[in-house]
């Protein structure tokens, strides 16, 4: 196997790595502690990225967007995520999902988010509905030419900043093995709509600056064009983008843990006790080798898998181990990087604390890695149990 990157991956890399130097990571600090974004700075990362190219790079070539191939966009995301999501989100993804808009919504939708001159949410998550997303109890109900959508999502990232929402909710029920199961479909829906309302959500300790939202429904009307993909078929939209979205987690944790290990790196170098650099002693040195050489695996394994989803040979097992794998890689790099800085690793003036409370996140959006080690042993059993 070639595990060359083209001459073209290794420019976009720097190019990236420049851009995220330059434009985002001089803002990192001010935005943890105001734990705000303001909308003046938001604006003109958004218009940075777009100036370099940067914007809708997960997007295809042929609505305007970057049209990158799926190993390219990992080591983006690689990249972006060595600084805080409150600001590289604004280097906008915009919801493959998305792809699905068909006649007036590719106008109203699709292409402004392609462009930035539109911002969306993806709407799942609800208090009784995390993991077990089947258990969604949002209802839209069909009513002439209108769905009445009744219900709430919490924990939705970035809809304090979106135009609309894709919002999925229970339009019928099926029997399926004996269990009754909803079949489920998505919605366009603008934030202007009456009866949606949008609200920030609990504080998280993770990633200050980027805050989820909850939404609630109170008989809010959504006209029957706003139907994302087919009525019932919304898991058909959701989960190819879903697992899609587990890789590039996974190689977003491998960022920060590269930046976990560079900073404990230059720690260890310049950090001095009993005369030498603490990282000539094997307490430190042997931690060192340790993260560096779990953060090689897990990212050759999130970018095999990346270039696999690429072949089209990608299995949902494949993209849960990278996910798996590189959050976990992260989370125990991050405390590695917290040991070796001792105190001054608790303490916000070194970027140590603040990749620690991020770190935590990763091993629970986009699915937990419990939930990830269902999804492997079950491909993994699935041959042998029929």
């Amino acid at each position: 196997m070639n595990f060359q990157l083209t001459q073209e991956q290794d420019m976009l890399v720097e190019s990236v790595r420049s851009f995220v130097e330059k434009e985002l990571l001089p803002h990192e600090d001010a935005v943890d502690r105001a734990d705000s974004v303001p909308e003046e700075l938001a604006a003109q990362i958004r218009a940075k990225a777009i100036a370099a190219g940067f914007y809708a790079f997960n997007m295809p070539e042929e609505v305007g967007g970057g049209g990158l191939d799926y190993l390219s966009q990992a080591l983006i995301e690689r990249e972006l995520s060595k600084v805080s999501w409150a600001l590289h989100v604004f280097v906008a993804r915009p919801s493959k999902i998305l792809m699905a808009c068909t006649g007036q919504q590719i106008e109203d939708y699709l292409l402004p988010c392609v462009r930035g001159e539109k911002v969306d949410c993806f709407a799942l998550t609800e208090p009784g509905a995390g993991s077990d997303a089947n258990a969604i109890k949002t209802r839209a109900v069909r009513d002439g030419d209108d769905f009445v959508l009744n219900g709430s999502k919490h924990f939705i990232s970035h809809a304090g900043h979106a135009d609309f929402a894709i919002v999925f909710a229970v339009t019928d029920t099926y029997e399926h093995n004996g269990r009754q199961r909803n079949a489920v479909t998505s919605f366009l829906v603008d934030r202007d709509t009456p009866g949606m309302t949008i609200r920030r959500g609990p504080k998280c300790v993770s990633n200050r600056g980027y805050h989820t939202s909850e939404i609630f429904f109170d008989d809010c009307r959504v006209p029957a064009s706003k139907v994302l993909g087919e009525v019932g078929k919304g898991w058909d939209v959701a989960n190819a983008w879903l697992t899609a979205g587990r890789v590039m987690v996974a190689a977003n944790c491998v960022g920060q843990a590269q930046r976990a290990l560079d900073v404990s790196l230059q720690w260890a170098a310049d950090r001095k006790q009993f005369g030498h650099a603490i990282g000539t002693y094997q307490g430190i040195s042997f931690k060192l080798a340790d993260m560096a050489t779990e953060i090689r695996a897990a990212e050759l394994l999130a970018l095999n898998v990346a270039w696999k989803m690429d072949q089209g040979t990608m299995t949902d097992g494949e993209a849960g181990m990278a996910k798996l794998f590189a959050s976990e890689v992260l989370g125990r790099a991050a405390d590695q990087a917290v040991q070796i800085f001792g105190g001054m690793g608790l303490m916000d003036e070194s970027p140590v604390e603040r990749i620690w409370r991020n770190a935590r996140i990763e091993r629970i959006w986009e699915g937990t890695s419990e939930i990830q080690r269902h999804i492997i042993s079950r491909e993994l059993l699935r041959p042998l149990l029929r």
